[in-house]
């Protein structure tokens, strides 16, 4: 087979009253001198209309204010518009184009059979040689290929191209396939545009399918012929070592089964071998395909690959393509992507309601990815929820029938794949129809193709028909939750799993969507240099600028980032630690574009590190050999022991025949003040699997540290580690002479203030005064997804900011960011809303506001009124200290403080302006 590339020069006209069929714009020259490059998209190359608030947007906009508040008309027109709910593209067009280029038939060609093929065009293409029409296609997924015919001669013809990217089939305004919150609706062909040429036979379809046990392989295809010619007797099958040959039947089938030889090796995440097979017809016609020998299959709840068992640690990979637009059709970006995922110690990726291009296939088989890929479609469950009230899958639209054929589709031309081990139709369905219909489409699939697993959709329903269920009931936070999730309602410990939501299910279980957990987002980083700019972070930019804060967003973002890993870290130990759970998909380890902005990865939009988490510190807890220690809490106090069972994740290449777990226990500067080693014991492949218990007193400590645990196999870099706190077992610290701590700053309080005299201000739950906005809700937890698509789902905020130099927490043991040990002072305190006090007023401990209200925020500041020095805790002081000893120590610390000469607040407020931080007595 031979080709002939149509890249380059193609003439544009744009058909915004699609007339152009009706006037046969197909049979003549296009009466446009624009020239476009194909591949290519519209926008990206500055086609079509400028983005308006109103542009013909396709997506959900779950919070409308953007087109009413006062606060965002700086965005809209006649300003240049920017967006906050996905990436503003600098032009918008949503319609008709034609697109016509001359081609040459050469004379090499004439008697062969030409196929025109356009990759990953968007959305639905008509083609026409001349005035004859080559037909229509309408997938997402993959190429458009068209027959053009035999020609008796070479010569010059003019080929003619109708793209239309409006909602051809209602597979969902928010799938990732089509929507603006992440790739956007583009048009073009943005993959390889090419001439094929073949003899009038050929191999139309072949497939692999292998058979582990056996070592062997067994080919099926079909051989087509043009017009009258005769089909070919036999097809050659080639596979290195292996060859047979295979008899054509009547309707150009053919099978056969090759034997690979017994040392063939195995497809996985370890050793992903790759073996070419080529089949050829006695005309000289061949075809190529790469496949690997692996087995994916279903025993009980458990996932095996080639035997062995397999959990599946994922990412979610959404259509997000910041610098383009488009997705990238070349292998070595796919090689990038995938990359850093793997560095991140992941080995699965699901495609959120889209399938990728051929390109990160042959990237994914090459580095031993496990993909989830999905037929396209979110049906409408989202759009139900918004009132919009589309019908829903199975509801008899013609999504129903596009699914099927596009997952038919999907599965002919990227079937050969070994890293294409799990199908979906798509998302979190909607419609009173879609159990009956996904069931059906389950069993279509699994009757086509038996090298894969198959579920309906990702989130629900769950059917007896799916091979394995990917659900949201594994995990510590789900939609709704706000304060009242595992890690924001109950203490910090490392003991919990999901196994009674496993239990009860009897088909193997994928935790959907874990994670979700925001950083605060640093508009500097943003890279932004193509057709799309990111008004969210542009809106951010000024924000920050009008409340004096452009220059914390950078520290902002490490803190933050840092209490973000910290929650992905006892989430994937969690879903580690469940008995029988098959896998994890992270959302996620990059950054979300759409919805309103959700910064949720350690990622970038564009797979880059953000800086506060590198790929290795993140592999220590995501990897497929992981240390899991169960602690009952983070925090003891001084004669205690710490007694935690030692565990192990062990997913690697093969089972552990002597490993021997070590452990120690080291203060803040390093020093080990405990260790021990358990005997030497095989480990099996699986989760979890008991090493010992860990016994670890900690003394009669006098002072507060922060003590850390590692724990590890010995010869080998596997490595995991987890902070405790010690408090000294003491009563609350005595108020100091000379100091005085009131709940109100009543006519006492000011009048020592007026004396020069030390005062500490105690808030606590409930004493916090919001502004307008209404209560900020603090939690534990950063921010989950974001408050704009979650309607202000609780936690409000992003964790905590200081300096844990400052002579106010010398006794109170801390890092820059939040830990664990915060947990509990959070549970008693309220944010202080600190915008009317002075700019240059920096708090002790600030809190992160989320990044649409961006307000100055604080657990604790000092400022001087009058002649006095006052200290604000917003953190209760003086309540049920005896049970707390997290609480005990940072009174101490402040008061300490309050004593001490170091205590010299410069900035001045006054005292009404500190009373109008808490709600009177009355209130």
């Amino acid at each position: 087979m031979s080709s002939l590339p149509l890249h380059g020069d193609w003439q544009l006209a744009l058909d915004r009253a699609d007339t152009g069929v009706g006037a046969r714009w197909f049979a003549g020259p296009l009466a446009s001198d624009t020239v476009v490059q194909l591949p290519g998209a519209l926008a990206a190359q500055g086609y079509g209309d400028a983005a308006e608030p109103d542009s013909p947007w396709t997506g959900t906009i779950f919070d409308r204010s953007y087109f009413t508040a006062s606060e965002y008309a700086a965005f809209r027109p006649p300003a240049p518009v920017r967006l906050p709910f996905w990436l503003t593209p600098e032009r918008v067009y949503v319609g008709t184009a034609w697109y016509q280029r001359e081609i040459d038939i050469p004379v090499e060609w004439v008697g062969q059979r030409i196929m025109l093929s356009l990759e990953r065009p968007h959305w639905q293409t008509r083609a026409w040689l001349g005035e004859r029409e080559l037909g229509t296609r309408d997938s997402l997924a993959t190429p458009h290929d068209y027959e053009v015919g035999v020609f008796a001669a070479a010569g010059r013809h003019r080929l003619t191209l109708r793209i239309d990217n409006r909602m051809i089939v209602d597979v969902g305004e928010n799938a990732h396939s089509v929507s603006d919150h992440t790739q956007g609706n583009w048009n073009g062909v943005v993959g390889t545009i090419e001439l094929r040429a073949s003899a009038a036979a050929w191999i139309d379809d072949l497939q692999v399918y292998p058979d582990v046990a056996a070592r062997s392989v067994r080919v099926s295809g079909r051989v087509a012929v043009a017009a009258a010619s005769p089909l070919p007797a036999t097809v050659l099958l080639d596979c290195g070592a292996a060859a047979a040959t295979a008899p054509v039947a009547d309707d150009g089938g053919f099978a056969a089964t090759l034997a690979l030889g017994p040392d063939a090796p195995l497809w996985g995440e370890f050793t992903p071998a790759l073996h070419t097979l080529t089949a050829r017809l006695p005309n000289g016609e061949a075809r190529a395909v790469r496949f690997g020998l692996r087995e994916i299959r279903r025993e009980g709840r458990q996932l095996l690959l080639n035997g062995r068992p397999l959990f599946l640690r994922g990412a979610l990979d959404c259509a997000q393509f910041p610098l383009t637009g488009y997705p990238s059709t070349d292998v070595a970006e796919w090689r990038r992507i995938l990359g850093a995922i793997r560095e991140h110690g992941l080995n699965h990726v699901r495609f959120h309601s889209w399938c990728p291009p051929e390109a990160a296939f042959v990237a994914g088989d090459e580095l031993g990815m496990y993909f989830q890929i999905e037929a396209g479609t979110w049906p409408n469950a989202v759009a139900v929820l918004a009132a919009n009230s589309p019908r829903g899958i199975g509801d008899g639209a013609s999504v129903d029938a596009w699914t099927l054929a596009e997952g038919e589709r999907i599965l002919r031309v990227y079937g050969n794949h070994p890293c294409f081990v799990l199908f979906a139709a798509g998302n979190e369905p909607g419609g009173p129809q879609h159990r009956e219909y996904l069931a059906r489409w389950v069993e279509a699939m699994r009757a086509l193709d038996s090298r894969r697993l198959y579920t309906g959709t990702a989130g629900w329903p769950e059917l007896a028909e799916n091979d394995f269920h990917v659900l949201p009931e594994p995990r510590a936070h789900q939609w709704g939750d706000g304060l009242a999730s595992r890690l924001n309602a109950t203490p910090p410990a490392t003991t919990a799993d999901y196994r009674a939501s496993v239990e009860r299910r009897d088909a193997p279980v994928i935790s959907h969507e874990i994670g979700q957990w925001c950083a605060f987002p640093d508009p500097a980083a943003a890279d932004y240099n193509g057709p799309l700019r990111p008004g969210s972070l542009e809106i951010l930019a000024v924000r920050l600028h009008e409340r004096g804060l452009s220059e914390r967003a950078a520290e902002f973002a490490r803190a933050s980032g840092r209490l973000q890993l910290a929650c992905y870290k006892e989430e994937i130990e969690a879903q580690l630690r469940t008995p029988g759970l098959a896998g994890f998909q992270l959302l996620g380890l990059q950054d979300f574009t759409g919805q309103g902005h959700a910064p949720v990865g350690v990622l970038d939009p564009f797979w880059r590190t953000k800086g506060y988490a590198s790929a290795v510190e993140f592999r220590r807890f995501c990897a497929p050999t992981v240390l899991l220690a169960r602690l009952p809490c983070r925090v003891f106090t001084a004669g205690d022991t710490l007694e935690a069972d030692l565990e192990v994740a062990h997913f690697g290449a093969s089972s552990l025949t002597s490993a021997v777990a070590r452990w120690r226990m080291e203060d803040a500067a390093g020093r080990v003040i405990a260790q021990g080693e358990f005997v030497s014991c095989a480990v099996p492949l699986g989760a979890p699997f008991a090493l010992g218990k860990i016994r670890a007193p900690l003394g009669e400590a006098l002072r507060a540290q922060r003590l850390r645990l590692v724990a590890g196999l010995a010869g080998t870099a596997i490595e995991n580690d987890w902070n405790v706190w010690v408090y000294p077992a003491t009563e609350p610290a005595p108020v100091p002479p000379g100091v005085l701590v009131t709940r109100t700053l009543d006519a006492h309080a000011e009048e020592m203030l007026r004396g020069g005299g030390r005062v500490v201000l105690s808030g606590g739950r409930g004493r916090a005064r919001g502004d307008v906005r209404g209560r900020v809700e603090l939690g534990f937890t950063p921010i989950f997804w974001n408050t704009w698509c979650t309607r202000r789902q609780a936690p409000h905020t992003l964790g905590l900011v200081c300096d844990p130099r400052h002579a106010a927490l010398a006794e109170f043991p801390t890092e820059a960011h939040s830990d664990w040990q915060w947990w509990h002072l959070l549970r008693r305190a309220d944010a202080l809303i600190v915008d009317a006090l002075p700019r240059e007023l920096r708090p002790l401990v600030e809190v992160i506001d989320d990044w649409y209200t961006c307000r100055r925020l604080a657990l604790a500041f000092e400022a001087r009124v009058g002649a006095g020095r006052l200290l604000v805790s917003s953190v209760d002081l003086t309540a049920d200290l005896a049970s707390d000893p997290v609480a005990r120590q940072w009174r101490a610390s402040l008061l300490a403080y309050a004593a001490s000469e170091a205590f010299a607040p410069t900035v001045e407020v006054t005292a009404e302006a500190v009373r109008a931080l808490f709600l009177a007595a009355a209130e």
